[in-house]
């Protein structure tokens, strides 16, 4: 990995459709060149995947709201089981596990307000092990 790799990166972390020209241009290297190194990213598993990036107000999902959740059990099996469990809601976008004063952090969009407050009270908080949430609902997205 070298200064041109990690270039290569930025640019494709910033638009993953950039034509092979332009990002050719915006990392001096020509086409082919680029090209290989493209596809070693992509074997070595720097580069996971492409992605479109969504206008959820179009959508009817731009109500995003964070939740801190705190289990009742953590041992490993019941970790496991939270993990499987959360995978399988559409609503939670991220889930990340926390060394502090709670377990879990999860970016949740929903509609509005009424469907976040269902989707808690009928889906989060009944994950397994689930002890408590606390919810800091978004009020801009500045930057994603």
């Amino acid at each position: 990995m070298d200064a041109i790799d990690r270039a290569i990166l930025e640019q494709l972390a910033q638009d993953s459709k950039v034509t092979l020209r332009q990002l050719s241009e915006q990392v001096g290297l020509s086409p082919s060149p680029l090209q290989a190194r493209i596809k070693k990213l992509e074997r070595e598993g720097y580069i996971r995947g492409y992605a479109a990036r969504l206008n959820y107000a179009k959508l009817g999902q731009d109500h995003i709201a964070f939740v801190q959740v705190t289990l009742s059990d953590t041992r490993a099996a019941a970790l496991a089981q939270f993990n499987r469990a959360v995978r399988g809601l559409s609503s939670v976008e991220q889930c990340h596990m926390i060394a502090g004063g709670f377990d879990y952090l999860l970016k949740v969009r929903t509609k509005d307000i009424h469907a976040y407050r269902i989707e808690l009270a009928e889906r989060i908080s009944s994950l397994p092990s689930v002890a408590s949430t606390s919810t800091f609902v978004s009020m801009e997205t500045v930057r994603e």
